[in-house]
């Protein structure tokens, strides 16, 4: 079940297509990682689900049916840019947003102490904007982002400033918006992000899909092969006729050894193999990791 879909979305600036067929699948209730280089479409991409700007042809569908303007309610974004005013108070700036997305003034004020009080910024409620650190800030827009709870939520580098720990809190939020049932659209560079919170994903290169799917299939479609093996022995002994050695440290706690299949075996004959000459403790596959991915697919 996808809760959005685009269907061979065109956007054309001038001489410049930002956009040529894209079509992309986000599954109810997921964490879907839009990715890919500066310049390739996702902001534009981005804008025309929020219905910022239409695109040339193409169409854009929640829930099986196609977006009307009404839809915009149904969806928080948080863009890379941020946009508050910087000299007003900041919890009228954020009863006056949260209106704009159809909640009452009572009603938003009473969401946004909640999410205040869980934030700790309640004592910043009558500072203005412009008071506030960076950090600060952009808790205020991930705040105003989420408080009338949307179905849809689009986050465009959401972590762009924080420290480690503010970066952390933000994650459990986002996660905690997933179990909820929340859909999410996750665009990032930071591609160790993508790994640890993102269920699917596209690249867009170059105003085009040129990859999508499960973060764990499209890293198992480009692994190579190679293995992490910890044995007890002071020496690796193997007949090496189906791999190749790339790495063997020993040192007096562990003796770590890497090595590539060359030959179409399995990995239990693999494993057979070394169990013959050596104690294994422990033995697996080393996938690329989404960055690698991502280098080897946008340089090709």
């Amino acid at each position: 079940m996808y809760f959005l879909e685009t269907k061979e979305i065109v956007k054309q600036y001038a001489n410049h297509r930002a956009l040529n067929g894209v079509s992309i699948q986000a599954p109810q209730g997921k964490i879907f990682g839009l990715l890919g280089p500066n310049g390739a479409g996702k902001t534009t991409l981005i804008r025309i689900i929020n219905r910022i700007i239409a695109p040339d042809s193409g169409e854009v569908f929640f829930n099986g049916n196609i977006s009307q303007p009404a839809d915009i309610y149904r969806i928080g974004y948080l863009p890379e840019e941020r946009g508050l005013y910087k000299k007003m108070k900041v919890g009228e700036q954020a009863v006056y947003l949260a209106q704009l997305k159809g909640l009452t003034a009572a009603e938003a004020k009473r969401r946004l102490k909640i999410w205040f009080e869980k934030f700790d910024i309640m004592n910043w409620w009558s500072k203005n904007l412009e008071e506030l650190s960076k950090g600060m800030q952009q808790k205020v827009q991930f705040i105003v982002t989420i408080i009338h709870e949307p179905e849809l939520l689009i986050f465009d580098e959401p972590f762009s400033g924080f420290d480690p720990i503010n970066t952390q809190q933000l994650k459990d939020e986002i996660l905690e918006l997933k179990a909820a049932g929340r859909t999410i659209i996750f665009s990032t560079h930071n591609m160790a992000s993508v790994e640890e919170i993102c269920d699917n994903i596209a690249l867009i290169s170059k105003s085009e899909v040129v990859l999508s799917g499960q973060v764990d299939a499209v890293r198992k479609q480009f692994k190579t092969n190679t293995f992490k093996i910890n044995i007890l022995n002071d020496e690796f002994a193997s007949n090496r006729e189906y791999f190749s050695v790339i790495s063997d440290e020993n040192d007096e706690h562990t003796h770590t050894v890497r090595i590539r299949k060359e030959q179409e075996i399995s990995n239990s004959e693999l494993i057979s193999l070394i169990a013959g000459g050596n104690e294994i403790l422990s033995f697996e596959e080393e996938l690329p990791s989404m960055n690698e991915v991502f280098l080897n697919v946008v340089k090709n």
